[in-house]
């Protein structure tokens, strides 16, 4: 593998692995352990920081004055590449779907107080208004660099194909199997990057990402597209391994109401591992990523698996902007 090239350091590396011993026995089935990317201590942390730090060198690079990308209101994405910005030095705008609600909470209050402009863009919460704010910060004479939705591209991938290469050293370390990662899918960066460094590292179990979008992709565009990430890191490090589709399993079964619509299933979720673990999951993500593991440990869906690993990818900031719903 050829060297990574230029990476700020931003995380908090390795993030540990814990056993989920409280939960396994309660619901039975495979050893559960968990990943702990909510730990990766920039601004509160989450996956996207371990992103972060190959984009802002990348945008250092280009001698860019700003971080520009684009979420939801609670997007863990923004909050962390708002913090980002704040800890290099650069501005950072964030293009947020929706509008300004009356009361700003949850990552929308740690984004104003990590300084970020916010523009608010509607229906279009996907990145779709990126180059149009670019191209205004370009007239007012900034530099913007542009981070895509999720940090979801072959730069933003590679933080998680050295992941993988962390996660295996851990494991082998303990002397622990795991015959199945879980992780939560929506921009496809982090599920492209485990996948790339799967190939690249010699992990032979599998990878299941969990779809938070509903109705977003068509399965076969979305699959598709991770393979292109998954692709590009891999060129990154010139590491010859190719991805197709077909290297990406995705479970579509618990999109629920949508994109950040909190049900039943999350709110069990989030709630059985709160009480049972100490471990406080995310309203969109994680909470339904962890919902679809219950449901397969629950219906005996894992077949001989020995070993389950749970990315926690972060998110518990949003978990205050649900308070309402969230309450016994």
């Amino acid at each position: 593998m050829q060297p990574v090239g230029p990476r700020v350091h931003l995380a908090h590396l390795p993030t540990p692995i814990e056993e989920l011993a409280a939960l396994g026995r309660l619901l039975g089935g495979p050893r559960l352990f968990v990943k702990r990317d909510d730990q990766t201590g920039l601004a509160l942390g989450g996956n996207k920081t371990r992103k972060l730090e190959l984009l802002v060198a990348d945008a250092q690079a280009e001698r860019a004055t700003t971080l520009l990308t684009a979420g939801a209101a609670q997007s863990n994405h923004c909050r962390q590449t708002a913090a980002a910005a704040a800890r290099c030095r650069l501005r950072c705008v964030l293009a947020l779907g929706g509008g300004p609600p009356a009361t700003a909470t949850g990552n929308l209050l740690l984004d104003a107080l990590l300084g970020a402009e916010l523009h608010w863009t509607g229906e279009r919460r996907r990145g779709e208004a990126l180059d149009e704010v670019a191209d205004a910060l370009r007239r007012r004479g900034e530099r913007p660099y542009v981070v895509p939705y999720g940090g979801s591209n072959g730069v933003g991938a590679l933080g998680y194909l050295l992941a993988m290469q962390e996660v295996l050293a851990q494991l082998a370390a303990l002397s622990l199997r795991v015959d199945l990662m879980v992780v939560a899918s929506s921009s496809g960066g982090t599920q492209a990057g485990l996948v790339a460094g799967a190939k690249a590292f010699g992990y032979d179990g599998r990878i299941l990402g969990v779809s938070v979008d509903k109705g977003e992709r068509e399965p076969e565009r979305y699959e598709a597209q991770m393979a292109t990430i998954g692709n590009a890191a891999l060129a990154r490090v010139g590491l010859p391994a190719r991805l197709d589709a077909g290297d990406f399993e995705v479970a579509y079964d618990y999109l629920g109401g949508g994109y950040g619509v909190l049900g039943d299933a999350e709110r069990e979720a989030i709630h059985l591992l709160a009480r049972h673990e100490g471990l406080l999951l995310d309203p969109v993500y994680t909470g339904r990523a962890m919902a679809g593991l219950i449901d397969l440990v629950r219906r005996g869906a894992l077949g001989d698996a020995r070993g389950v690993l749970f990315w926690h990818t972060g998110g518990a900031p949003a978990l205050f902007a649900y308070a309402g719903e969230l309450r016994p």
